[in-house]
């Protein structure tokens, strides 16, 4: 997608997203066979339901109908949350995985695995789980050490109101 589409299709729809008290996490145009496929990737503190999505979905297409923004070519509009391994990019998202498993790789190579505790504007505060009946070990990681990081998927993991509880 030319930067100049993206931009306008950014500002035509982040006051769409911002009203359902969403936030606008990614605009992706692709083609698939003759059509293209418009996809926004939105998110929010609390997450986003299917509801939500289908609302938004309504809202947006509206709008694009009443607009040349798309042209004159078919394209179908998707509406999603980033899912259940989000990448971590923006401080906010950070903020949404405290208590949650990521996996990071780092600028000076390696991986690593650990939950989030705590942030600031610096870098992260993590629990690196303990290997073979080992105790888990606190490591602190700047943000700029972090060339990539992703939500892990826990089976087991505990949600917060079984935590508060």
């Amino acid at each position: 997608m030319s930067t100049t589409q993206s931009e306008r299709l950014r500002g035509l729809l982040e006051p769409l997203v911002s009203a359902a008290d969403l936030d606008l996490e990614e605009i992706e145009l692709s083609r698939a066979g003759r059509r293209r496929v418009l996809r926004i990737v939105v998110d929010s503190e609390e997450g986003v339901d299917l509801d939500a999505c289908a609302e938004l979905s309504r809202v947006i297409s509206d709008k694009l109908d009443a607009t040349d923004a798309m042209g004159e070519d078919e394209y179908q509009l998707e509406v999603t949350s980033p899912g259940a391994e989000r990448p971590l990019k923006e401080h906010r998202h950070y903020v949404r995985a405290k208590g949650r498993l990521a996996r990071f790789t780092l600028h000076e190579g390696g991986e690593l695995v650990a939950r989030i505790l705590d942030l600031d504007d610096d870098g992260l505060d993590l629990e690196v789980p303990g290997v073979k009946g080992r105790k888990p070990t606190a490591r602190r990681v700047a943000f700029d050490e972090i060339a990539k990081a992703r939500v892990e998927i826990e089976f087991s993991r505990k949600d917060k109101k079984e935590e508060e509880a």
